[in-house]
């Protein structure tokens, strides 16, 4: 089992001015992203990190860097967690994109949705689903199967990575709440993912540790007694 910390990157200026990045260069933190990015190796300083791995946009890239500086740890930058490709949706306001027909499909039927120009939902969930896996597969044999990691993203990616784990449809995934700078986890099993924190902003971060294996099952007969 690895336990995999999915972090959505701070708060943008994006994020405060209502526009859709998406893939747009040079987005960058504002004020309240970078202390969010500055908190994190505070706020994780309990949790044993083996690897970090990153989307390329230059706000997570920027929201790791405190914490990947503090336990001396170089980030892999992965493609396959990078943000959605909006397509001729990038860098509208989102107060304008609410008035466009695919704007419900959006929120009703995100698996039927494609962006003009862009890629699919569904193909997005496709892709980062198998990238955590491929590499928590690799983290599991080069740093032993309860080692935990971190990969950082962005807010609909890391929704239907959640869904996934929580063998919900894609078309559940928008009930998800997932903030800027928030911290989810999931524990990964030869079985199935265990999600274990969805959308958390600053509390106790002792639960992020993996628990000891148990025999016979990975679940327990009428729920875990807790910490």
């Amino acid at each position: 089992m690895t336990t995999l910390i999915l972090l959505r990157h701070g708060r943008s200026a994006a994020n405060a001015n209502g526009v859709l990045a998406g893939r747009s260069a040079g987005v960058e933190l504002d004020d309240t992203g970078r202390a969010q990015a500055a908190k994190l190796p505070d706020r994780l300083a309990g949790v044993p990190i083996a690897e970090i791995v990153c989307s390329p946009m230059l706000r997570c890239e920027q929201t790791v860097a405190p914490l990947a500086g503090a336990r001396e740890l170089v980030p892999i930058t992965e493609p396959e967690l990078a943000e959605v490709d909006y397509g001729s949706w990038t860098g509208s306001e989102l107060k304008e994109l609410v008035k466009e027909p695919l704007w419900k499909v959006v929120q009703a039927h995100p698996s039927a949705a494609v962006f003009p120009g862009g890629e699919g939902l569904a193909g997005m969930q496709a892709r980062a689903v198998a990238a955590v896996r491929r590499h928590g597969a690799r983290i599991a044999a080069e740093h032993g199967p309860e080692a935990v990691w971190l990969a950082c993203s962005h807010g609909d990616v890391i929704k239907s990575i959640l869904a996934d784990a929580l063998a919900t449809h894609l078309d559940n995934f928008q009930r998800i709440v997932v903030d800027p700078g928030s911290i989810s986890v999931v524990h990964y099993t030869e079985t199935r993912p265990f999600v274990a924190r969805v959308n958390d902003l600053g509390g106790d971060v002792a639960g992020l540790v993996p628990p000891p294996p148990s025999r016979g099952s990975d679940a327990v007969v009428g729920g875990d007694t807790g910490a």
